[in-house]
């Protein structure tokens, strides 16, 4: 062998393994006609928001790079010009690409040099861009004929073919390149599948039977579309609409029913820890920001299930100490829950229990003499308690501040003839149990004691007993 050969194949040799090897990092160049001299905004989307990453400047050709040494998380990415226009571009696992456009027609002359991936995306949009205006003009029409009863009918079979052809297409372009971003991403945005039921003219109550049906169906396929064991999907508008939707439309808002539901959704993402943890950060604050009574005792769960069993890695000694007695001072007063007897000295010098009242109903109540709300919700409770004929309850309220004096005035002065508890050093830690954060603040009581209603306004209180009511029955 020649001396020449020899060397070639030892430079061959050591040349090979960095060919092989990926390149690290991301380049990304971006020409925009129309945005000389001026800059360019990098985001991306997460959740329902949409986050900057960077800021680049243009050259006088309108020519910017973006480039890094570590590789960017992949998802749907923005590019934001001055003016607000703006445009999506694809970050998969291709990052050294070049895009070029106009500013006055950013999709239609978009070109992409580098990315098969992006080059399939801007021939998606620009034909998902011309689907959807042809819809708004079936629908636009629809609108104009509504006083035509043939046309009508006519336009709303046209539109219903249509957005039959629109799901074709996403179909198709889902599945002309499997594993890919592009194919995750217009999958996802698929909407279910409708199905049809058959109900046996003599069934009873059809019309309920079709309505469980449904839901039972739209429960169990919601998610046919979208994989959740993805984390590529967590930067995209589209995941946190389907889990919004799953999670406060198409659920029942009933603590079990979603208690039921949760784990089985959340198993979905254990496969991709960044999904998972999404997945459960999602659910905390979906339920820990919900005004719908009892969805306390979700947010618990999700606490006891994900936080505190150690499956939240990512959570310091700190946050999880502070979550542990959240969920402790929720646990005593969630719905469903015997309330904590309470045995205070009142008004008239004589201790009374909250176990003590034999009323169908009580009216836990907890306030404050100076409390600007309170000055509200008081006078309508005793107006609601002289006039309680119809639903036997009484009411055990519970002063929450030091000042006898002015707590024995006010009672005085108007009149209030229910129990007035009086525990000025909290002995009997009803803060703790009741989670008293705030005044006015009212539970609702059973006859066992049991915790049916809580955070309810005085204005509630009716229809909630008459309506509970009915369920006894």
């Amino acid at each position: 062998m020649k001396i020449t050969k020899i060397l070639f194949s030892i430079i061959a040799i050591f040349l090979l393994p960095a060919m092989m090897v990926k390149a690290q990092g991301f380049k990304l160049e971006i020409t925009i006609e129309g945005n000389e001299d001026s800059i360019l905004t990098i985001g991306y989307h997460l959740g329902d928001k949409q986050y900057i990453k960077d800021t680049i400047t243009t050259d006088s050709e309108g020519y910017g790079i973006y480039e890094g040494e570590e590789m960017l998380d992949q998802g749907l990415y923005i590019i934001l010009l001055p003016d607000n226009r703006y445009f999506d571009i694809i970050i998969d696992d291709d990052q050294f690409f070049s895009i070029s456009c106009s500013k006055d027609d950013i999709v239609g002359t978009m070109k992409v040099d580098g990315s098969e991936e992006n080059t399939s995306f801007i021939q998606y949009q620009r034909k998902w861009i011309g689907m959807q205006e042809h819809s708004r003009n079936l629908k636009t029409r629809l609108e104009q004929n509504k006083s035509s009863q043939d046309s009508t009918a006519i336009l709303q079979e046209m539109i219903t073919d249509y957005e039959k052809t629109m799901v074709e297409f996403l179909k198709e372009t889902a599945d002309s390149k499997p594993g890919s971003f592009l194919s995750l991403l217009v999958r996802a945005l698929i909407p279910m599948e409708q199905a049809e039921f058959n109900i046996a003219p003599d069934s009873h109550n059809p019309d309920s039977l079709r309505w469980i049906m449904q839901y039972n169906y739209n429960v169990k396929h919601f998610f046919d579309n979208v994989d959740l064991s993805d984390s590529r999907l967590i930067r995209t508008p589209v995941l946190y609409g389907r889990l919004k939707t799953y999670f406060s439309r198409i659920l029942i808002q009933h603590p079990d029913t979603l208690i039921r539901h949760i784990p089985e959704i959340v198993s979905l993402t254990e496969a991709d820890s960044t999904m998972f943890r999404y997945m459960v950060v999602f659910l905390f604050n979906q339920f820990r920001e919900s005004q719908i009574m009892g969805h306390d005792g979700v947010v618990v769960k999700i606490i006891d299930d994900y936080y505190l069993s150690g499956k939240a890695y990512w959570i310091s000694d700190e946050t999880y100490k502070s979550l542990e007695e959240d969920a402790e001072r929720l646990r005593p007063n969630l719905i469903g829950k015997k309330a904590v007897n309470l045995v205070m000295n009142t008004y008239e010098g004589i201790p009374r229990s909250l176990y003590d009242v034999k009323n169908e109903y009580t009216i836990l109540y907890f306030w404050e003499p100076n409390c600007g709300h309170c000055k509200t919700t008081t006078p309508k409770l005793k107006e609601l308690y002289d006039n309680r004929s119809a639903n036997d309850f009484e009411v055990f309220s519970v002063c929450t501040q030091g000042s006898k004096e002015e707590w024995e005035q006010y009672i005085a002065e108007h009149e209030l003839n229910w129990i007035n508890g009086w525990d000025p050093t909290r002995s009997t830690h009803y803060d703790f149990f009741y989670n008293v954060n705030a005044t006015p603040l009212i539970y609702i009581l059973d006859r066992d004691k049991n915790i049916i209603a809580k955070k309810i306004s005085v204005e509630m209180i009716e229809d909630f007993i008459s309506n509970y009511k009915k369920t006894k029955h």
